[in-house]
């Protein structure tokens, strides 16, 4: 990686001639953007994947019609450097062979709804914006994993239905925005969720609709029948980006970002082809729109996902602190390997235009690349609402179908022993997640008897209750105590064996 020897610059719309020397930077006429799509939840994810999407789109001079405007509601910190940025912010993709960065400009604009609301409701209700997208994690929704219901007994639904102008959620300034563009006969706008969760489409019209129900039953029907909810799927690994990284991008570039964005080169989208409102043309540029974007859910969920949930507990457990420090252990390597060969893609369909043991391979080799390495930390929070996500439905699918899911299962046994809060040395660990406070004290009292977290109902539903699961739970948090790499060798010999 060369480094610059000229003096770091801001990043803003003044310096960019200056900066195209060093980094790739947008080409096409900012100002000439149409602020076509609201964004809510400007993390890394969405900047490092569907900002650059659309960034493409521009610079391809494929439309400019499509220029974002960002919405944050609780943190104001990306608003703070949004704003001295211009709203610009570099994306560096790190590959095995070689780094390649570029100045993202397709965010036309940044509002906090924490400063006030109107003028993100100016943004939503008007007319040039056709869609509205949402990476606000799985938790964002207020939908029970098991019942699929949204939570109506939620404090911050109680307050958006007081003040529907002053929304704390997301589907407040959703319901809101679409009810006032019903009453001036203004079409509404898609409403496409980007998080990488299952059924994303359902999830965001089942609060939406269910939001809009509470307020008034006729605009609830209406919302059901004029607003589309397609889903999609997701993928480019995006790890946080640390201080001291942001400063080795700022020594090696010369730019002086202040929260960029480190990315690998793979990012895959694809998108249900239903839209209420006109449709970016997304296909131009990588995205690929289909009729049922299931098939490809499930085969990035409980691969991709189920793999993270299954090396990093284990692997943090074992001393690790990074995803390519544990896929460079040969012992953690062959697990997942084996996980996804045997156990997971067995039970999957086979998407149109994907190869399943072409993509495995491929995950493989994203999660030991050494110059995209996820926090350990990062991929084990919110373990209650991924377990059910990621891990459980390939656990039951197996068990309906006789298949094998021992690996499975003492993935976990793992996340049992972690939620105790110690490692195997007696260091905390850190346990992070919405149910933490009442999980943490059943790990801890229950030791090696998994009983106690597998009645947890909100993440196990009845599959907890089952004699035969507890059992195998309970094998696999006693093959723990000998250390998470002699367990996992141990399972894996055992998966090699005959009947395994």
């Amino acid at each position: 990686m060369a480094h610059t020897t000229h003096p770091d610059l801001p990043l803003t719309n003044a310096t960019l001639p200056a900066l195209a020397g060093r980094v790739a930077v947008p080409t096409y006429d900012r100002a000439a953007l149409r602020p076509g799509l609201v964004h809510f939840g400007v993390g890394g994810f969405h900047r490092a994947h569907q900002a650059v999407y659309l960034d493409e789109l521009a610079e391809r001079g494929v439309s400019s019609d499509w220029g974002i405007t960002g919405v944050g509601l609780h943190n104001p910190a990306m608003s703070e450097v949004m704003k001295a940025q211009d709203c610009l912010y570099m994306v560096v993709a790190r590959g095995p062979d070689e780094d390649r960065a570029r100045v993202v400009g397709a965010m036309r604009e940044y509002l906090f709804g924490g400063e006030s609301s109107e003028p993100v409701f100016d943004a939503l209700v008007s007319p040039e914006t056709r869609l509205v997208t949402l990476t606000i994690t799985g938790s964002g929704y207020l939908i029970d994993p098991h019942t699929g219901e949204f939570d109506t007994d939620d404090e911050n639904v109680a307050a958006d239905l007081e003040d529907p102008g002053n929304p704390d959620t997301v589907f407040g300034y959703l319901v809101e925005s679409l009810d006032r563009r019903r009453r001036a006969g203004t079409p509404p706008f898609t409403v496409l969720s980007c998080d990488n969760m299952q059924h994303n489409g359902h999830a965001a019209r089942t609060a939406t609709v269910s939001l809009a129900r509470l307020r008034d039953e006729r605009l609830g029907d209406w919302v059901d029948r004029n607003v589309a909810f397609p889903g999609c799927m997701v993928d480019r690994i995006t790890p946080h980006t640390t201080p001291e990284e942001r400063d080795a991008i700022v020594a090696t570039f010369g730019v002086e970002d202040r929260w960029p964005v480190i990315t690998e080169p793979f990012s895959q989208w694809v998108v249900e082809d239903r839209f209420c409102n006109e449709r970016p043309p997304l296909d131009a540029v990588g995205v690929q729109f289909v009729d049922d974007v299931e098939p490809y859910e499930l085969v990035k969920t409980r691969l991709l996902n189920g793999s993270h949930f299954a090396f990093a507990y284990l692997g943090y457990l074992a001393g690790y602190r990074l995803s390519s420090e544990v896929m460079a252990d040969p012992v953690f390597h062959e697990y997942v390997a084996t996980l996804m060969r045997d156990e997971v893609a067995p039970l999957l369909p086979q998407p149109p235009g994907m190869d399943l043991a072409h993509y495995q391979r491929t995950l493989l080799e994203r999660f030991a690349n050494p110059k995209i390495p996820d926090q350990l930390a990062r991929l084990c929070r919110r373990g209650s609402q991924k377990m059910p996500m990621y891990v459980l439905p390939s656990i039951r699918e197996a068990r309906d179908r006789r298949r094998p899911h021992r690996l499975l299962t003492l993935s976990v046994a793992g996340w049992f022993r972690y939620l105790r809060g110690r490692d195997y040395a007696g260091e905390e660990v850190p346990v992070e997640g919405p149910m933490r406070d009442t999980l943490l004290p059943l790990a801890e009292e229950a030791g090696d008897d998994p009983r106690p977290l597998l009645d947890v109902a909100e993440v196990f539903g009845d599959l907890g209750k089952d004699p035969r699961f507890v059992a195998e739970v309970t094998e696999a948090v006693q093959a723990l105590r000998e250390g998470p790499r002699e367990a996992v060798t141990a399972y894996l010999a055992a998966a090699g064996e005959p009947g395994g």
